[in-house]
């Protein structure tokens, strides 16, 4: 029976279960400012409940006495082969290490971007610097590699490890093996040299990227018959009084306003020549930063940087992800060429031409507004306790998981905007807490993210008493970090051993309630942003392993965003949607706005396209004397996309992902192809079913990275032939295609 029979046979009529008291609690906790956040102010805490992280020396000491108990770790590990207990122990002892350091470099990385007090960011700067220091000695250490290697080479010890164990040893093996931890010295200086450049150069590009064009200058004749009453008669009378020309950038609501409503083609052609426009010094910093990645690549005995990066990924080399992206780009260019040809005659009919015009690169927002997303059915406003709530439910329908408000006691938190929810399982209990951190303030890091602070990991056999001991003055060192430890560990009802359990922040920007405005009220695209990042939350709550470095999100980069697309999948069902609600309400009557922007496909076919170029930049082209990154995208735009290239232009400057994504862009395009597939053929008829839930939370959900992505989506869909992940299965990945419209693309 087909994946699409299994789930129609599953009855699409199931009950629905109404709100809980902790449901209707979600609503005041994020709904009412002033009586929703609950407090025990007479009870004083640190960060997290840490009771000695109350000040930024505080953290700072945690820092030292952390790295302190590192090096008596890593000493352990290194004296293993004197003991052959110990060689069982180093996989376990090498994830202690990690956990030990990424415990509070993640905490580190959360209060730089999240704290409004400057001297915390100074504290959590220097501590995530010093910290993250010693972790990249630690990749190239020498002594921790051949303790690794015995014990991979070992039979007994291997046959001793668990499935999760096996795959967090591979995972560290393959961390050493690209530090180029084989290479004699001078090979080992090198590439830190050139990791060093790598990251500078990175940064560099990423500053470009982002940093403002020049204007363009615009005449008053030029502006004729702008459609727009605002904005646009604004600058036509300033045109007019002034009689000069006006000097617009890019970016700005100007350009913006005039890239929609401008019926003459020349100011959109040069608002969008000067956007893409670069420096040679902003071509020249992406070209060496692409070159220092194929020597290093090559140093390591890789021929690309895309074939070094891709090797422990779902996709395993780039031939593979060819395959794929082949194989989409050949799905997609139907719709993209129909959707092409409307836009022509669209511009024909304005034109009043008598042969169909060619779409350039500034028509597209002009003859396709870009429109903001919208819900499937007519919806009353949403305010962000509702949606809350409405997670919550769906959560509990389809995993026995729901969200319940929890106390925060003075101290805890380092706004008092931040909320705080415990993530609570029918059978287990408390599994995990989330900190929500949603409004917009000064100071605070820009945009959406999910920050895993604190990763699964069992505790009850990490044998303390075998670690090194130290003496005199030092032993006090140790005691800061070991109360750290000590207060993450938990006992979980109905399982055996104690754990570490996760906690995670959610970073958002949306506006803040107040007594006078009433609760925040959500955009749709806002509503879909808290999905997306819920989804990688709610990944790290079930993902609850033994081992630290396969826990939750901690897998594959084109694997990890499946959970959180998907999650936005669940935002197309009206069955859904009526979980906001705390009436009984039904939305079976309701009829789609069945909004879709006529250009998606010419978006998405523009998006492979890119992922094509990241795979270019990162081949073995990059070496070659006369690599020129802009003639790489001419020839690909002029060979393979739907619109020409236009001269004097060089978009690959602005590309930022580039750096952070280098040879992985295409990995948001898989898991969105993946998400479709899943959606269509297991929850579209029956979102919120219990059996499909549980089947997904034990085939992907559960194992976090601690087992081989491709078993798992076999496992889901029940096809044996992807368990292979090579070419075929990429190919038939790229084949499913997409039909997620109402899905925003956020790379």
């Amino acid at each position: 029976m087909s994946m699409l029979c299994d789930a129609l046979a599953l009855s699409t009529r199931t009950p629905i279960i109404p709100p809980s008291p902790d449901d209707l609690e979600l609503v005041s906790l994020f709904d009412q400012p002033q009586s929703g956040r609950k407090t025990r102010p007479t009870s004083v805490t640190g960060i997290f409940q840490h009771t000695r992280l109350t000040t930024p020396s505080a953290f700072t000491a945690l820092a030292d006495s952390t790295l302190v108990r590192a090096q008596l770790l890593t000493e352990r590990i290194l004296r293993a082969r004197q003991s052959r207990s110990e060689l069982f122990k180093v996989v376990k002892n090498l994830d202690r290490l990690s956990d030990l350091l990424c415990g509070v470099i993640d905490l580190a990385e959360l209060l730089r971007n999240a704290h409004p007090d400057s001297q915390w960011v100074q504290s959590a700067n220097d501590s995530y610097e010093k910290l993250c220091e010693y972790m990249n000695v630690l990749n190239t250490n020498v002594g921790l590699y051949d303790v690794l290697d015995v014990v991979l080479h070992d039979l007994e010890v291997v046959n001793s490890l668990s499935s999760e164990a096996y795959q967090t040893a591979l995972i560290f093996w393959r961390d050493f093996e690209k530090s180029a931890i084989r290479l004699p010295p001078a090979s080992r200086e090198k590439f830190v040299s050139l990791s060093s450049e790598i990251l500078s150069l990175g940064h560099e590009f990423v500053n470009q990227a982002s940093a403002p064009r020049p204007a363009a200058l615009i005449d008053a004749s030029e502006l004729e018959g702008l459609k727009d009453d605002g904005m646009g008669a604004r600058l036509q009378r300033q045109a007019s009084s002034t009689q000069k020309s006006l000097l617009v950038y890019p970016g700005s609501h100007q350009a913006y306003m005039i890239m929609r409503s401008a019926p003459m083609e020349s100011p959109r052609k040069k608002l969008y020549v000067a956007a893409h426009s670069s420096t040679s010094r902003q071509i020249a910093c992406l070209e060496r930063l692409l070159r220092a990645r194929a020597e290093l690549a090559r140093l390591v005995g890789w021929d690309s940087y895309a074939g070094m990066t891709l090797h422990d990924k779902m996709a395993k080399t780039p031939e593979n992800v060819n395959h794929f992206l082949d194989t989409f780009l050949d799905r997609t260019a139907v719709h993209a060429r129909e959707a092409l040809y409307a836009l022509r005659l669209r511009k024909q009919a304005h034109l009043k031409a008598s042969l169909l015009p060619v779409i350039q690169a500034w028509d597209r927002s002009y003859y396709c507004p870009p429109e903001p997303p919208e819900p499937p059915i007519p919806l009353p406003p949403l305010s962000l306790g509702h949606v809350f709530m409405g997670m919550s439910r769906l959560f509990k329908h389809l995993y026995g998981v729901w969200l319940r408000p929890s106390e925060i006691l003075a101290g805890e938190v380092w706004h008092p905007d931040v909320r705080k929810v415990e993530v609570v399982d029918e059978e287990h209990g408390v599994i995990g807490w989330i900190y929500a951190d949603l409004f917009a303030r000064s100071g605070k890091a820009c945009g959406a993210a999910h920050y895993t602070v604190r990763c699964s990991r069992r505790t009850d056999d990490d044998d303390e008493a075998g670690d090194l001991k130290v003496s005199g003055v030092e032993e006090g060192l140790l005691e800061a970090s070991q109360c750290f430890e000590r207060a993450k560990r938990h006992k979980l009802r109905g399982v055996q051993g104690e754990y570490q359990l996760p906690l995670v922040v959610l970073l958002c920007e949306f506006s803040r309630p107040s007594v006078l405005s009433g609760p925040t009220i959500l955009e749709w695209h806002e509503v879909q942003t808290l999905f997306h990042e819920m989804g990688h939350a709610i990944h790290s709550m079930i993902g609850r392993t033994e081992y630290h470095n396969v826990s939750g999100t901690r897998c594959a980069t084109d694997f990890v965003e499946l959970p959180s697309i998907l999650m936005e999948h669940f935002l197309s069902s009206p069955t859904v949607l009526s979980l906001f609600d705390t009436g009984s309400f039904s939305t079976d009557s309701q009829t789609g706005n069945n909004h879709q922007d006529p250009c998606h496909f010419i978006d998405m076919h523009s998006s492979v396209l890119l992922s094509v170029l990241d795979q270019l930049y990162h081949s073995p082209l990059a070496l070659h004397s006369g690599f020129d990154s802009t003639a790489v995208l001419v020839r690909l735009s002029n060979t393979r996309g739907l619109i020409p290239h236009t001269p004097g232009t060089s978009f690959q400057t602005q590309f930022g992902h580039l750096f952070g994504y280098g040879a992985m862009y295409y990995s948001y395009l898989f898991d969105r192809t993946i998400a479709s597939y899943v959606w269509r053929h297991m929850f579209l008829s029956s979102p919120v079913e219990r059996e499909l839930g549980e089947r997904y939370k034990r085939e992907i959900l559960r194992h976090g990275g601690g087992k081989n992505p491709w078993f798992m989506l076999s496992a889901l869909l029940k096809m044996p032939a992807l368990e292979g992940g090579d070419a075929a299965a990429m190919e038939a990945v790229g084949q499913w295609g997409i039909d997620d419209s109402s899905i925003s693309s956020r790379h």
